[in-house]
């Protein structure tokens, strides 16, 4: 794991609650494609339903981060295409069961018309910095 510091508010800026605006550290950097909720045979997990969607898309990032050699402390920047907003509760419960408050890294949500399949309620990308 890199040493990461995390700045939640930086001078000038409103304070963050569900995300730090900025992390920085150094070692090597790895960048997850963004995960939908399918399992590992290629099946849906959850549909129609955010919260089993959101537990399923956290578990390909673990899977992922963990081929590279890095966990969800190393995560730097977490992006959320949603197809509701209406999403982002449950994906932040999920999130909460695999990152603490007081790791959070930086994010994005957009919203979005449409995923690659019209049953992902969501897909998440993330980038992480390792230990060399």
């Amino acid at each position: 794991m890199s040493e990461l510091t995390r700045i939640p508010a930086p001078d000038g800026v409103a304070p963050a609650t569900q995300y730090s605006h900025v992390v920085l550290g150094t070692g090597r950097f790895v960048a997850v494609s963004g995960q939908v909720a399918l399992d590992e045979d290629g099946k849906l997990v959850g549909e129609g339903d955010p919260a089993a969607q959101a537990g399923q898309v956290f578990e390909n990032l673990r899977r992922c981060l963990a081929a590279a050699g890095a966990t969800f402390d190393d995560v730097v920047k977490l992006t959320y295409f949603v197809t509701d907003m209406a999403h982002m509760p449950a994906i932040r419960a999920t999130r909460a069961t695999h990152i603490p408050d007081d790791r959070l890294p930086t994010a994005s949500a957009v919203q979005v018309a449409s995923l690659v399949r019209p049953e992902f309620l969501m897909e998440i990308e993330a980038f992480a910095v390792v230990s060399e």
